[in-house]
């Protein structure tokens, strides 16, 4: 059975949706950011990375969002999540994902996350990455609202792993303090996601985990 990892808010979301679109036998386990379980030698074991999502499979690990959405897609596919027999198509959800995780979210984390970029104590610079934060992830789903979402769905009639990914992105646009006004299309797409029962059981099933012991 499929063993996955992740962290309530992250990005591992997209594929905990997918997971359960998918129909596969699945165990969650929640990494705490907040009690830094993604720096101890046991997960550190599993992803070096020290980040979420991770997949462990029975050929091995897969980390990183993009890989792991196009490994559920191609191994269940039945549940018709990626056009997984036509290569162009393939690639098509391949690039969208890619822009996901390498401009949108990248755009997103400088808001907590500057220390990646710049030293810790250079406060002024983490302060004007910050202060960037909402024109940026605008800017980087406007491109997404005017070409990229063909709508309904993000590759137009047909549902695939790049939805549950805008979706958790998507999620994040407030905290961003992104122009949703610009966005209505990407807005729109959020709410239908936030109705499928898959991000609803994802959702809960994180929710849950969350919830002390009585």
């Amino acid at each position: 059975m499929l063993k996955f990892y992740y962290s309530p808010g992250s990005c591992a979301l997209a594929s905990h949706i997918a997971l359960i679109d998918a129909g596969a036998e699945f165990e969650a386990v929640r990494i705490d950011f907040t009690k830094q379980d993604q720096f101890k030698p046991e997960y550190l074991a599993i992803n070096p990375k020290g980040r979420v999502p991770a997949l462990v499979t029975a050929q091995g690990v897969i980390t990183e969002t993009p890989a792991i959405l196009a490994y559920i897609a191609q191994t269940f596919p039945a549940a018709k999540l990626a056009p997984v027999n036509d290569p162009f198509a393939f690639a098509r959800v391949q690039e969208f994902n890619s822009y996901l995780c390498s401009t949108c979210h990248v755009a997103h984390a400088h808001l907590r996350r500057g220390a990646r970029w710049v030293d810790a104590s250079e406060t002024a610079a983490i302060e004007a990455m910050q202060r960037r934060v909402p024109s940026s992830v605008t800017q980087c789903f406007e491109l997404i609202e005017h070409g990229m979402l063909k709508g309904p769905w993000v590759m137009g009639a047909d549902y695939t792993v790049g939805d549950p990914y805008l979706y958790t992105l998507s999620t994040w646009l407030d905290g961003d303090k992104a122009d949703l006004a610009k966005l209505p299309r990407v807005v729109e797409h959020r709410q239908r996601m936030s109705e499928r029962a898959s991000v609803k059981q994802a959702l809960a099933e994180q929710t849950k985990q969350l919830a002390p012991a009585a």
